[in-house]
């Protein structure tokens, strides 16, 4: 059973910067590309970025290219999403899943809130 511990998220005021985690467990961490989804109050769960299992090829959703910086760490099982320029529209609760897996496991997620 493939278990996934999100944490980094906070406040913080719009321009600013945060770096999430995501700690994996119980699976083969480094043969998965793992994706961050987030979901804001109201609205449906959205792809923010995914990552390949060696860390070699990334892709991001266009509301957040060139501000948010998805990376690995296959030594720790954790995989990143280092997040900068942030703005209110971001705020929402980030998820990491596994994409080979289906995305049909989640975490907790992380709360993330920007403030104006």
């Amino acid at each position: 059973q493939v278990q996934l511990v999100e944490s980094g998220g906070g406040l913080v005021q719009a321009g600013g910067s945060l770096r999430l985690s995501c700690a994996v467990s119980g699976g083969t961490f480094s043969s998965y590309a793992m994706g961050w989804f987030r979901q804001a109050p109201g609205k449906e769960r959205e792809f923010v970025a995914v990552i390949s299992w060696s860390g070699g090829s990334t892709y991001y959703a266009d509301s957040v290219k060139g501000r948010f910086t998805i990376s690995r760490d296959n030594a720790k099982n954790t995989v990143y999403l280092q997040m900068n320029s942030l703005k209110p529209e971001d705020t929402a609760v980030y998820y990491c899943s596994p994409r080979d897996l289906g995305y049909n496991y989640w975490g907790q997620g992380t709360q993330v809130t920007v403030s104006s």
